[in-house]
């Protein structure tokens, strides 16, 4: 099974580098810029037909949450034209597409876990783009997964695990935001989940349950308490450490708004996929030591 992954530097795209070279019967082909620039779409289609894919992974994106608020045509080109495109090329080649998508299409205001079915309502430009990306994707043909993750982590890119990690090394206490909750997710682990997923569309030809799912880590925290688990699992292993100060959300002024609860009921793909992910402490505790 070939699939191909859009974005070469991203964390899911590195992440599903790895995991697929575990699996003689995987074959993972990332591809990105030149040859494929979501912001170009004209780009699109050639470049991921040239790879021959069996499943096609919509992975690249424009993450840049606050700076989507000063770019916001920029941000819906590539999340939300560019995505369309991307599951259009799947369309036309005649393979399923599985599309990444974010907790940050919610308003946060939920009491409980988000479940597929809930009503969305972003905050800000970068969810609103990523929604827009999901209603493309689903219009470019029915044999698409959307996959919602949050909280993403892992050995690759840029992420709040290492930040908490970088900072320890230079302070001797870090505040943290305490009043927004979520399941941290490491990037790893939805690369296991779609190389599941991804076998069963190529293995099962008349799979009839396409539609939007949510992917996260077991459990749930809030960014203070992640980053103590974070910190204390680098203390040891020898690693740095620092003292983390609860602060308020307000405390925190940020140019785009955060949902106060990411939480993900992931109970929908764990009954479809039989898959479940890992608690998010035991995946936090092999990233820390892979970056020790």
């Amino acid at each position: 099974m070939r699939l191909t992954v859009t974005g070469r530097d991203g964390q899911v795209a590195a992440s599903l580098l790895e995991v697929g070279h575990a699996h003689a019967d995987v074959e993972v082909v990332a591809i990105g810029r030149p040859q494929l620039d979501l912001a170009r779409p004209e780009t699109v289609i050639d470049a991921i037909a040239a790879t021959k894919p069996d499943v096609v992974v919509s992975a690249a994106a424009y993450t840049a949450v606050d700076q989507a608020e000063d770019e916001p045509d920029l941000a819906f080109a590539v999340n939300a034209a560019g995505a369309g495109k991307v599951a259009e090329a799947a369309a036309r080649l005649g393979v399923p597409v599985i599309h990444l998508s974010t907790d940050y299409v919610f308003d946060g205001s939920a009491p409980g876990a988000y479940v597929e079915t809930d009503v969305t309502a972003p905050l800000g430009v970068y969810g609103a783009s990523k929604l827009a990306g999901e209603q493309a994707v689903a219009a470019a043909g029915p044999r698409h997964l959307i996959l919602r993750t949050a909280w993403v982590y892992s050995p690759f890119g840029r992420n709040f695990v290492k930040t908490m990690l970088r900072l320890a090394a230079d302070r001797d206490e870090i505040s943290v935001v305490a009043d927004q909750w979520g399941n941290p997710t490491c990037a790893l682990d939805i690369a296991d989940a779609i190389l599941h997923a991804a076998a069963m569309l190529h293995g099962d030809k008349s799979f009839g349950a396409f539609g939007t799912y949510h992917l996260a880590g077991t459990g749930e925290t809030n960014w203070s308490g992640f980053a103590r688990h974070i910190l204390d699992t680098s203390q040891a292993l020898d690693g740095p450490w620092a003292r983390v100060r609860d602060i308020a959300t307000m405390d925190y002024p940020t140019k785009a708004r955060r949902p106060a609860n990411s939480r993900l009921s992931t109970a929908k793909f764990a009954s479809v996929f039989g898959w479940t992910a890992p608690d998010w402490q035991q995946s936090t505790e092999a990233v820390v030591r892979r970056l020790s």
